[in-house]
Formats: C-alpha cells, structure tokens, sequence
C-alpha cells in the first residue's frame, strides 16, 4: 500500500515538473488576462479626436465649457415654471451650477443659465422652417401616426411631473437620429395643461406635433433634419433644488375676512368631491369640470389622496391660472378652492338662497 503511495507522488512531481518546463507562446489569446489587441497604425499617424464642439481633445472627451447657441435660458423644466415669479430665496448655494463646475459657458442663476447676448429671432425662426421644410400631405401624417401611435413604440418618451425638462431635449435628438418623430406619453400635473407642454415641445427642440391624442403626442422632427448638425445640449448632472416660492395660500384671502374664509374652509372639507384625482393619472378634463361647477358652486373641492402634498400644490397653482379661481386651503392631500370675485356677474351660494327664500 505504501509503494502504491510513493509510485503516485512521484508521478504526480514528475507531471508539476512538465508543466512548469512546458513554455506558453506569447500569441496565445486568452481574454480574461491578456491585454486588449492594438491596431497598428500607418506611417505613425495617430488617429485625430475631435470633441462635440469640433476641438480636438487628447482623451476624445467634449472640450469644456461647452458653447450652446440654443436662443433660449436653460432651465430644469421649461412647462411647469414660471419666468415672471421670482423666488425669495434658495435652497442650496446658487454657485452650485447642476452642469458640474466649468462645463458650461453660461451661468447658473439658481433658477436658470441665461444665454449670454440676445439671439436673433427672424434668423432662428427661418432656420427651423427651413429644417421643417414644406408642411407634411395628409397621406404622409397618416403613415407616421400609424407607424408610432401604438403604445408598443420603441420611440417613446415619457413625460412626467417634471414636464418637459432640460434633458429630454437629449432624449428627442437621440431618438431623431434614427427615427422620423418620437412618441410622448404625458401623465401627471402637466397633463393640465397640454397646450402649455406642445408649445414649449416646438419652441425648445425645434420640432412640430403633427398629432394629438388626449395624453399622446407625436414629436416631428422636420424633412430637412440632419443628425451630425443637431444643437449642442450640455446635460443636467443632477436635478436643482427647487427654490422657495412666496406663499400659495395666505390666512384671510383677498376680499374675504378671516371669519368668511375660515367658515368657506370648513364648509369646503364638509362638502363631496367633485372628483378623485389618482396619482401621475392623466387630468386633461379637470380644468372644465371644475369651471363647469363653479357655475352652480362657490367652493370646490378635489380629493388628491395619495397624490402627494407637491404634487397638490402644483395642481391648485395650474387651476388657480387655467379656471381661474383662488385655492384656499390644502390639508391632508385635498384641494379646496374658491370661485372668487372674477365673476361679478354671477350670484353667489348665499346670494341664491335669499332670493329663493324671498
């Protein structure tokens, strides 16, 4: 038993020893330690790199800052603020530009990177006509519509709460290197409002909405459209810290006492809702139920339960534009709004009561 041991081990030192003899070629491909093949170059000429701007860079990375000409401020999003509110003050340090420091030549404002001199309007307007070109035949809309209205389109985009922001300018321009229009699926708060989110689509990519539908929308990018010209979009590296707005809601509203509104609220949380709103749900037809029943109304309220407390204040500042009315109050995800005096005309509750009972 022994002898059968030592025959063994021997046999196994005598195969270590070939193996560590045996000499492995220095061509032999193995991908998981060998290092990546090399191109041989001709001549000694080293391949040029050039950066998005056309400058020469030695790693091929965009030369910074970059240099827009886009004619227009960047923003976070461009559909759900506001250009003519300011803020009174800032969350975060406004010097923290979301471009990253020294990548971009405009500066951050804390709210916007305003462009550098004032564009001129004629000259950007005929160039989008001309990238337009002649206005799309009916039979031609109809084949683009079949083609990307299905919910199945790999050429899709989603719009969100955010609505159309800084970065899916990006997005749009990917998709157009490949495709004739894109596919937008709206949901959320900006679906208040799709006119508001289809002119700042057109204004900001350049682009024009050849169809419609409830939350879908249908981005063309023009005939004359070429991929290697497209503008210069530096990204958002992350998303701003919204600012801090003047109060929505003040304790005694405008024309009313503070008895009269503090009693308008609580007969505003006493009566039923006027709908239920679901959250990121499409509320395309909110604006006019809500002005169909301030007709016989004077206080409305919206139940927003699992919206989110941000979300409900950004729906009553849209319907406070939109209707118009005067949102005054929102507790525990409900919306309670007021007809207000932009009507003199029409009668109030306790004016219909009196004359009922006269």
């Amino acid at each position: 038993m022994q002898n059968h041991i030592i025959s063994f081990s021997r046999r196994l030192q005598l195969r270590h020893r070939r193996f560590l003899s045996y000499s492995i070629p220095d061509d032999l491909y193995d991908p998981p330690f060998s290092p990546s093949p090399k191109p041989h170059q001709k001549n000694g000429e080293k391949k040029k790199k050039t950066s998005v701007n056309g400058a020469q860079n030695r790693n091929g990375a965009p030369k910074v800052p970059l240099k827009s000409n886009l004619p227009f401020d960047f923003r976070y999003s461009y559909s759900e603020t506001d250009p003519s509110v300011g803020p009174i003050s800032f969350r975060e340090s406004p010097k923290f530009s979301p471009f990253g420091p020294g990548r971009l030549d405009r500066t951050w404002n804390g709210v916007a990177a305003p462009v550098q001199s004032e564009p001129d309007r004629m000259r950007v307007q005929e160039e989008r006509n001309w990238v337009l070109g002649e206005p799309l035949s009916e039979e031609e809309v109809a084949e683009l519509v079949e083609r990307y209205r299905h919910s199945d389109c790999v050429r899709q985009i989603n719009l969100g709460k955010g609505g159309v922001t800084h970065n899916m300018l990006d997005d749009i321009h990917n998709h157009w290197k490949k495709a004739e229009a894109v596919r937008i699926k709206c949901l959320g708060v900006p679906t208040l409002d799709m006119d508001n989110v289809c002119f700042h689509l057109e204004d900001k990519s350049g682009g024009k909405v050849i169809y419609r539908n409830i939350n879908i929308l249908l981005l063309y990018r023009g005939r004359s459209y070429d991929p290697k010209n497209r503008p210069v979009i530096p990204l958002m590296l992350w998303k701003p810290y919204a600012p801090i707005y003047p109060r929505l809601v003040k304790n005694a509203i405008e024309g009313l006492t503070f008895e009269e509104t503090k009693e308008m609220r609580k007969n505003g949380l006493n009566s039923d809702p006027l709908m239920k709103l679901t959250r990121n749900g499409v509320y395309v037809n909110v604006v006019e139920r809500v002005r169909e029943a301030f007709k016989t109304q004077e206080v409305v309220r919206l139940d927003c339960t699992h919206v989110g407390t941000s979300d409900c204040k950004k729906i009553g500042v849209k319907l406070r534009d939109l209707v118009p009315c005067v949102p005054i109050l929102f507790k525990d995800e409900q919306i309670i709004l007021w007809r207000g005096n932009f009507n003199e005309d029409q009668p109030s509750d306790s004016q219909c009561q009196q004359i009922m009972q006269s």
